[in-house]
């Protein structure tokens, strides 16, 4: 939190009050949504101190003291966001019991997928996971209506391209003849789901079951846990430079 002389970029400042990432408080500060002392802001250059009130939908925020980190083992049928204008469940309403602070999902899982997703309120820890070039690994266990396709498994690890966009995954193992584990560094937006459908494979479940260093073990579906300071470090220790 800046004192009453150093400034923050206004992205920054949301960031730790717990609103969003980085990146995605840039977006929310495009939209509008955010005023300081009573005008409405757009620029990203904008820059505040704590002297300043800076409010969020009418709402005013300020940095959050505690930082958490929570990993949850999403449930299918909830979607990864703040709020869905189509009145869908989101996932971070699973949290709400246990955790007064504004967290936000530090990447995605699709609603009809499951398993571990990190919730945090620490901006630059989402921005570092989250970025690219991180390359965490994320593991995944997929399973088929039918048997696997032959060969998708080595087609998947050489590359694929599906309508113009080109997927990669870092690992494949077939595990059965219906389930195949696959281990992704960057995962594009529905990327398993649009492998396997071009290769004629009808995915009837998919869950993530690790984040780097982070696996669900016990964990139940709709349950969460606090990640240990230990368990930060080592994850933040595996996103590249």
């Amino acid at each position: 939190m800046p004192d009453s002389k150093s400034e923050l970029r206004l992205q920054v400042y949301l960031s730790h009050c717990g609103v969003a990432s980085r990146r995605a408080s840039e977006k929310i500060i495009l939209e509008g949504r955010v005023c300081v002392n009573g005008k409405t802001v757009t620029e990203l250059g904008t820059k505040v101190t704590s002297q300043d009130e800076v409010t969020l939908d009418g709402k005013k925020i300020i940095p959050e003291k505690r930082k958490v980190y929570v990993l949850l083992n999403k449930p299918s049928g909830y979607v990864c966001s703040q709020s869905d204008e189509k009145g869908r469940p989101v996932a971070v309403e699973l949290l709400k019991d246990k955790y007064s602070e504004r967290l936000y999902n530090v990447g995605r899982l699709d609603m009809f997928s499951r398993g571990a997703i990190i919730f945090t309120n620490d901006g630059d820890f989402a921005a570092r996971l989250s970025h690219p070039s991180s390359e965490i690994e994320k593991e995944y266990l997929v399973e088929t209506s039918y048997p696997l396709p032959e060969g998708l498994d080595v087609k998947f690890s050489r590359g694929v391209r599906v309508e113009g966009i080109f997927y990669k995954a870092k690992e494949t193992k077939i595990i059965n003849t219906h389930k195949m584990k696959v281990v992704l560094v960057e995962g594009k937006n529905r990327e398993i789901r649009r492998v396997f459908v071009d290769a004629g494979a009808a995915v009837r479940s998919l869950q993530r079951v690790r984040i780097g260093n982070i696996t669900l073990d016990t964990l139940k579906e709709g349950e969460s846990r606090e990640l240990t300071d230990y368990e930060v470090k080592k994850l933040l220790e595996l996103c590249k430079k």
